[in-house]
């Protein structure tokens, strides 16, 4: 049994982000998502009123805002070594725990809060290391990195409750920095190129193996989600000329590949990716999330010479929902909402990354509120 009130879900949500991200079809209203942290829901559930399970547990923040897409599983597992074992313990506190992952990478990471791992240190540091220990066991498909029947089901549940459903990806470049971290990754990029075209040739030939089984057996969400960091606050973790000869003939392929089962993708990206937004409209990627404000995105500016070609998905920038000032926020989920329909833009509306537990229950559902009150296109 459910204990709280929610906002009730249109019914249209999956005619809605169709129409929005296949270009191709009138839109009716701009669409409702975001990503709210797991503490956050903890937060309001425990003094807010947010709605909980029979269980007490916080409930999904799709079915209590009534977003109109959901994530339905399809993840592949990326690491070289996983299951039982492949995660080594080398520290741990009633607060933390360091662990060597399958990728030879040394993580730290809250036990009981979320947060970004701490890079402690990696194994994979060399090509020799790569080759030797990691790529071999990457190149067959394991049945093991993905779950057929739990994807099959979470498909079938999400699609009869009405959602947009799409499956999540990490790709290449997140996949390096958790895997031989950041320094020798951008140091490879210049001194070793092959040894970084090759793990995204091993990588993308994976994924391709791997979700061409999913997609047969498991059957196909509407859409699938990408998530592959570029850049920081403060720009591009590397030029654009890097990104167009390394990292993104592997983005095209891989848009290619689930372009061919009608799928459309979605990009994420946080940070300053304004420079590397015309190499995301050459690999053909359809939308993209989430356009970071507080890192200088400027997603009307984005909107005026790339609306023919992405869909938008976010934008509102969070310190915003944070300051729980009531008239900014109603001025600026307007401003927002009503500026990129003016620009003729198809948008779904939410915050400019995720929901921090600086945000009230309250000044959240205020700010979808308002965007109701400007939703529809016509």
């Amino acid at each position: 049994m459910i204990v709280g009130s929610m906002e009730m879900r249109s019914k249209d949500s999956a005619d809605v982000i169709n129409a929005i991200v296949c270009c191709d079809r009138p839109l009716s209203r701009v669409g409702l998502f975001d990503y709210v942290w797991s503490d956050t829901l903890t937060k309001w559930a425990a003094s807010e009123g947010y709605s909980v399970d029979d269980q007490g547990k916080p409930i999904s923040p799709e079915e209590y805002f009534g977003f109109d897409l959901v994530g339905a599983g399809g993840w592949v597992q990326t690491l070289p070594r996983y299951g039982p074992g492949s995660d080594e313990v080398l520290d741990e506190t009633d607060e933390w725990v360091v662990k060597r992952s399958g990728a030879g990478a040394v993580l730290k990471t809250w036990k009981h809060k979320s947060g970004t791992p701490e890079h402690m240190d990696f194994h994979m540091t060399s090509r020799r290391i790569w080759e030797e220990t990691y790529r071999p066991l990457l190149l067959e498909v394991d049945r093991g990195r993905f779950n057929i029947e739990d994807t099959r089901k979470k498909l079938q549940h999400h699609r009869e409750q009405g959602y947009w459903t799409y499956f999540g990806a990490l790709f290449v470049c997140e996949m390096m920095r958790c895997s031989m971290g950041d320094v020798c990754m951008l140091e490879s990029m210049l001194l070793d190129p092959d040894w970084i075209r090759d793990y995204c040739r091993v990588y993308t030939d994976l994924y391709k193996a791997c979700y061409k089984i999913l997609f047969e057996e498991a059957g196909k969400p509407d859409g699938v989600w990408i998530y592959e960091d570029l850049g920081y606050r403060n720009g591009l973790f590397c030029s654009p000329s890097v990104l167009r000869s390394l990292i993104f003939p592997y983005c095209a392929e891989i848009v290619d590949f689930f372009h061919s089962y009608d799928l459309p993708v979605i990009l994420h990206s946080c940070g300053r990716i304004t420079e590397a937004l015309p190499l995301i409209v050459e690999a053909g990627f359809d939308g993209l999330h989430p356009m970071e404000a507080k890192a200088g995105c400027d997603i009307m500016t984005f909107a005026d010479k790339y609306g023919e070609d992405l869909a938008f998905f976010g934008g509102l920038d969070i310190r915003v929902l944070e300051s729980g000032d009531r008239g900014l926020i109603r001025s600026e989920v307007t401003a927002l909402v009503e500026g990129l329909k003016a620009r003729g833009a198809r948008f779904v509306f939410g915050s400019d990354h995720s929901v921090s537990t600086n945000v009230a229950l309250a000044d959240l559902k205020f700010a979808h509120d308002v965007y109701r009150e400007h939703m529809a296109y016509a």
